[in-house]
């Protein structure tokens, strides 16, 4: 098994400052990745000069919306795995190291991993961790048949991603990483790897408007997806996949 070659993926629309703390980190990494494409999705802020700042190749998207923003950098992306990070996202010191061993067996398609929310008060970062993305892990597993992956610190092996790049919603009613678990479907292997934990701010909790928005994406995300392969027809194709191996 050999090291594959890394591209990390960023969407980021007026976050220049968060954008900013992730590039430093990326910078540090024990391992480098092959690229880092930053998407600017109709940004009006200094986020463009930030990635150039740091070296990042800059991918256009006029589009509003995360998945929009997040399929055009898979598309763009040359490396033989793509990992996604946030602007937010705050990935630890061998992030990178970490992909590249969770990736380096052919046979998995793509990996996940834990947050924190940095942002929080110390005591309350670990309840806010375990109910927020514990619920989102546990609950969409449940959905899916299969671990789903989460956007702030996933990756997926580039092929997968040319096999389902057509099936994907590109549009901002969806959550993009609940998305491409659906149509990655059961018979693929996506692992959840503790290595991968990043740190994440906490602003997608504040707030009853933005608690309703993310509400009102899972539920437009379930619907779309289950009328193409409803859950109780999923856990048969897992169970069966499952029994092949």
């Amino acid at each position: 098994m050999t090291r594959p070659r890394i591209s990390v993926v960023i969407p980021v629309h007026d976050d220049a400052v968060e954008l900013g703390a992730c590039l430093r980190l990326l910078a540090r990494q024990t391992v480098a990745p092959h690229e880092v494409v930053v998407v600017d999705n109709a940004s009006t802020d200094t986020s463009v000069e930030v990635a150039h700042a740091y070296g990042a190749r800059v991918v256009t998207e006029p589009r509003l919306g995360i998945p929009v923003a997040a399929a055009c950098g898979y598309d763009a992306a040359t490396g033989d795995v793509i990992a996604r990070l946030d602007a937010d996202s705050r990935p630890e010191r061998d992030w990178i190291a970490q992909v590249a061993r969770a990736m380096a067996n052919p046979e998995v398609d793509a990996v996940t991993g834990p947050g924190r929310f940095h942002d929080l008060p110390a005591v309350l970062r670990p309840p806010a961790a375990l109910v927020y993305l514990g619920a989102y892990f546990v609950l969409t597993y449940l959905a899916l048949a299969h671990v789903p992956l989460w956007g702030s610190s996933m990756a997926i092996r580039r092929t997968s991603w040319l096999r389902v790049r057509d099936e994907v919603h590109r549009f901002d009613d969806v959550h993009d990483d609940m998305d491409l678990s659906f149509v990655l479907g059961p018979e693929s292997v996506i692992r959840y790897d503790r290595g991968l934990r990043v740190g994440v701010s906490a602003r997608s909790l504040r707030g009853w408007p933005q608690l309703r928005r993310r509400m009102s994406r899972a539920v437009t995300t379930l619907r779309l997806n289950w009328a193409v392969r409803p859950p109780w027809t999923r856990w048969q194709d897992r169970i069966r996949a499952i029994s092949a191996d």
